[in-house]
């Protein structure tokens, strides 16, 4: 695939399907202004929480006049605050990701995904945060709520080379040490490392209160492995060449990806993650839409 311009990584199918979805936090978040979505703090707002007892200086608009007939005590009604969510966009920038079959390799697929739902959540007032990383965060651009943010993460997705080996449950623990605001981290990459180690990452990062969407992204041909007669496969990431029949391994290859793919859904389950197996041959925007729609059927505003 050819170097795009920056805008060309929005694909206005994708766009115009999952912005009719938008996107919404499934547990209570801790915003950093009033907006769309649950927060833990209290406050005055439009869902009413709990009662507290009346303290010298409360606000007397909000005393329960009902309760203090029935109990001659006063009390003070408390709300829900509303909150923005701040979400983590991570890229898997390593070497692995730059194979495709097609015109998108998955690192490609990956960019456009990364900008799309940058500009989505933007655009739904909420913020975001882009890393791309391989065996460590390589760029990262802060927070922001601010669309003009948006110009820095799609040169900063478009001008990105890979060319490095993964580590990606290094960079998982590193964030979840780093975040200080509890949102939604969005990992997209081929989880082509050690799953134990990832599904700790992830672990912790839902230990610290965030939540955790998986978008594994592979390319057609690893899903379906439709090699014929004696092929050379080209390493990356410092793995050797390897010269092999595909037709000799092509059940055991098919059986261990599935039992990889299915380690890693069942482990995201535990961690109460959305999983979503990504194939790089299929529209974006079915794609993406798609898991929009069934995130607003199944989300719940419980906490973690």
């Amino acid at each position: 695939m050819q170097k795009q311009l920056p805008y060309e990584l929005l694909d206005p199918k994708v766009i115009n399907q999952a912005d009719k979805l938008g996107i919404c936090a499934r547990f209570i978040v801790e915003g950093y202004m009033a907006g769309e979505h649950k927060s833990p703090y209290r406050g005055f707002a439009i869902e009413f929480a709990q009662h507290r007892e009346y303290s010298p200086g409360d606000d007397i608009r909000h005393l329960d006049w009902k309760v203090l007939g029935k109990t001659d005590r006063y009390y003070v009604k408390q709300y829900e605050q509303e909150t923005n969510f701040i979400a983590y966009v991570l890229l898997d920038g390593s070497e692995s990701m730059k194979y495709g079959s097609g015109q998108l390799t998955k690192l490609d697929y990956g960019k456009i995904m990364a900008a799309c739902l940058s500009y989505l959540i933007l655009l739904q007032r909420d913020a975001v945060a882009l890393g791309i990383f391989d065996s460590s965060l390589k760029h990262y651009i802060p927070r922001s709520d601010n669309r003009s943010a948006l110009v820095n993460i799609l040169n900063q997705l478009v001008n990105y080379n890979p060319d490095g080996k993964t580590n990606i449950a290094t960079v998982l623990h590193n964030m979840a040490l780093q975040i200080i605001k509890k949102g939604i981290v969005i990992l997209i990459s081929d989880l082509f490392d050690d799953e134990n180690k990832i599904l700790e990452g992830i672990q912790h990062l839902r230990f610290c209160g965030n939540e955790v969407i998986v978008f594994h992204t592979m390319d057609p041909y690893e899903l379906e492995f439709p090699f014929r007669g004696l092929v050379e496969f080209k390493g990356l990431e410092q793995i050797p060449k390897i010269l092999t029949r595909p037709n000799e391994i092509r059940k055991s290859y098919l059986n261990e990806l599935q039992s990889f793919i299915n380690r890693i859904r069942e482990g995201c389950e535990k961690n109460q993650c959305h999983y979503i197996l990504i194939n790089t041959g299929q529209p974006l925007n079915e794609v993406l839409s798609g898991y929009l729609a069934f995130r607003a059927k199944t989300t719940t505003r419980v906490s973690r």
